[in-house]
């Protein structure tokens, strides 16, 4: 351990963050430095908290260089601690209040038809991505980290998951690729992760590992695990992914890792990946698992976000990937069920009913005949329509619900 070190981001286009410099020295106590926009309103709480910081990990004499973008306090503590470790070795941990502990915890079934991508270093993009209504918010500790800050954004993602207002959304975090990714998991399993991540998953022994950890960490953990397929060997191995572990709810797929493993272009017609996603979403199912789509890599392009979701739903998936707020309205509303098939279920799950009522397997509506599997298909639009509030619950009391060809 060197006698200095530094965290955090600076800089014109940064905001909602700060970069801190320390360096200890041999006398003099603690001197701050401390540059800020806000320093005439909140510069003596800023300096009170660096100082109740650096007194909680038993640094006495230290030089702090603080360039104050409008980090709020979780940030803030995040970057000292992520600097501090790299000068002390120490197992204290400095937590911010919890304040999202309300919040429900997740379940296996709930619907994910969009997970909203943020880069675990840049809480300006974190602090109220819940207010755009994702089903999921992932918070990356992989790609859309440079190599050099994926040790201080785990203490960033630590204290987000403490932080911030999800809004009702499942609290989500993409772990590096194993074996780096389980050190990930120290800093986000005790902190009230629901689901997460595995990328470049090639086999049930990432699975495993990752579940194991998890128990090591914390036995009565309950978290869940949504694994991403990346490579051809993956998708050969896609079923023994799905069903490695009971806390797998959902796989996914990343596209621009399997193309570029391929050898191929990745192109808006996905021929290139019509096998792959196909073998997938068969996967899934076979598991009694969600199967989850890439990201749409196109953020202005909305007619072919559009068409995308339709052939991305064609396929059976029952969700996509976001990385910008905007695709999360266009993708939920090509997942969820429009007024004709909403009728059609209705009148489908009434006209079966009656004849199971009567004793019979099978019934026609119109001149199409109605069997179990049919009946399938129809509840679970209903069951999309009621988790979305798009049908009242007493739905088969509807006036001219019944008995309509």
């Amino acid at each position: 351990m060197g006698n200095t070190a530094s965290a955090g981001n600076s800089g014109p286009k940064i905001r909602s963050d700060c970069r801190i410099s320390l360096e200890l020295t041999a006398s003099g106590g603690m001197e701050i430095n401390l540059s800020s926009k806000v320093i005439s309103m909140y510069g003596n709480s800023i300096r009170q908290l660096v100082e109740d910081m650096l007194d909680y990990f038993g640094i006495k004499n230290v030089r702090v260089n603080l360039d104050d973008k409008g980090a709020l306090p979780f940030v803030l503590m995040a970057r000292l601690e992520a600097a501090v470790k790299q000068l002390v070795k120490t197992e204290r941990v400095f937590l911010p209040e919890e304040k999202n502990n309300h919040q429900e915890p997740s379940s296996p079934d709930r619907f994910r038809f969009t997970r909203l991508y943020l880069p675990g270093n840049s809480p300006a993009l974190m602090l109220n991505a819940g207010i755009h209504q994702p089903d999921g918010l992932i918070l990356d500790l992989e790609d859309s980290v440079a190599q050099d800050k994926k040790y201080e954004a785990r203490y960033l993602v630590r204290n987000a998951l403490r932080s911030l207002d999800f809004m009702g959304a499942e609290k989500m975090v993409r772990i590096n690729q194993l074996p780096g990714g389980l050190k990930d998991l120290e800093h986000i399993v005790p902190y009230g992760v629901d689901l997460i991540l595995i990328p470049k998953c090639e086999g049930p022994e990432q699975v495993l590992a990752v579940e194991k950890e998890i128990k090591r960490i914390r036995k009565d953990a309950r978290i869940l695990l949504m694994p991403i397929i990346e490579s051809a060997l993956g998708i050969e191995r896609a079923f023994d992914v799905a069903v490695a572990s009971q806390d797998v709810v959902a796989m996914t797929i990343g596209l621009e890792d399997y193309t570029a493993d391929l050898g191929v272009k990745r192109t808006p017609g996905a021929k290139e990946s019509f096998y792959a996603r196909s073998r997938l979403v068969n996967a899934c199912k076979a598991a009694g698992i969600q199967a989850i789509d890439s990201v749409f890599s196109d953020v202005a392009d909305m007619d072919g976000l559009k068409n995308a979701v339709q052939a991305s739903r064609s396929l059976g998936f029952d969700g996509m990937g976001c990385i910008h707020p905007r695709q999360i309205k266009y993708i939920k509303e090509g997942f969820l069920p429009d007024k004709d098939e909403m009728e059609k279920a209705k009148k489908i799950i009434m006209a079966y009913e009656d004849a199971q009522k009567s004793g019979l397997g099978v019934v026609s509506l119109g001149t199409k005949m109605i069997d179990a599997p049919v009946v399938k298909r129809a509840e679970r639009i209903i069951k999309l329509a009621l988790g979305q509030g798009l049908l009242p619950k007493d739905w088969r009391n509807e006036q001219g619900s019944h008995h309509e060809a």
